[in-house]
């Protein structure tokens, strides 16, 4: 039988303010509560159960992916459920591709100066090679992620194979859910000094241990999630 709880009683248990289980079931993130004699909202264990689901998926797989989900768990609907989890993790594994790919690249450059020998791109190719939009490269060089030269007939931008390595590197984590490790790394990625290296493999290193954060916390909200589903006898 499942118990009537307070409101109070879900947020200490989840670590979060009772205003964030009010905000959560008027964005019908989770079904709607009854209300007490006196008006107080009284939530079960079901609706405890899909908080719950929230506070654990939402760190790996995002709000807007959670939100989802667990609309569909409302409407019974668990198959299409299952597929939006299944396409977060596949992009989860291609990070991962793309981040292998920033190291092989970065195992082929010449330990030399940019201006001594390196291919440049333009901007146009650099979009083409790491399948990223031209206003994205933009963006991150005017964020100061990457820096682009000019090329001396047209002033053109046009970029080194070290920015290629770092432009793989932000491509890995672009769906990555914004988090002090983050932030850490963008850090990392702006005062990143150029033809360094040994700076770029730690660099790799960091981008490889976040998308291992994340893949960690998807696992953890699997788990929320199929408590969810198993409470509501979809599995």
């Amino acid at each position: 039988m499942s118990r009537s709880l307070r409101p109070a009683e879900i947020a200490n248990q989840l670590g979060i303010s009772t205003s964030s289980l009010r905000n959560y079931e008027a964005k019908g993130i989770v079904p709607p509560a009854s209300r007490a004699s006196n008006g107080y909202r009284v939530y079960t264990d079901e609706h405890a159960a899909y908080f719950a689901c929230i506070v654990a998926m939402s760190p790996g797989f995002g709000m807007e992916i959670t939100s989802a989900v667990l609309a569909h768990l409302q409407r019974r609907e668990l198959e299409p459920a299952l597929w939006l989890i299944n396409d977060a993790q596949a992009a989860t594994h291609e990070d991962k591709c793309v981040l292998e790919e920033a190291e092989g690249l970065m195992k082929g450059l010449p330990i030399i100066k940019s201006d001594e020998g390196s291919r440049w791109m333009t901007i146009g190719e650099m979009s083409a090679a790491a399948g990223i939009p031209s206003s994205t490269l933009r963006y991150w060089e005017h964020d100061g992620l990457i820096a682009a030269a000019r090329h001396e007939d047209n002033n053109y931008r046009v970029y080194d194979k070290f920015q290629e390595v770092k432009v793989h590197v932000l491509k890995s984590t672009q769906k990555v859910m914004y988090s002090s490790d983050t932030v850490r790394l963008k850090q990392a990625v702006r005062s990143l000094p150029a033809w360094d290296l040994p700076a770029m493999q730690a660099l790799i290193e960091s981008a490889r241990a976040v998308l291992a954060l994340r893949n960690r916390e998807q696992l953890r909200g699997l788990q929320s999630l199929y408590r969810l589903a198993s409470q509501l006898e979809l599995v």
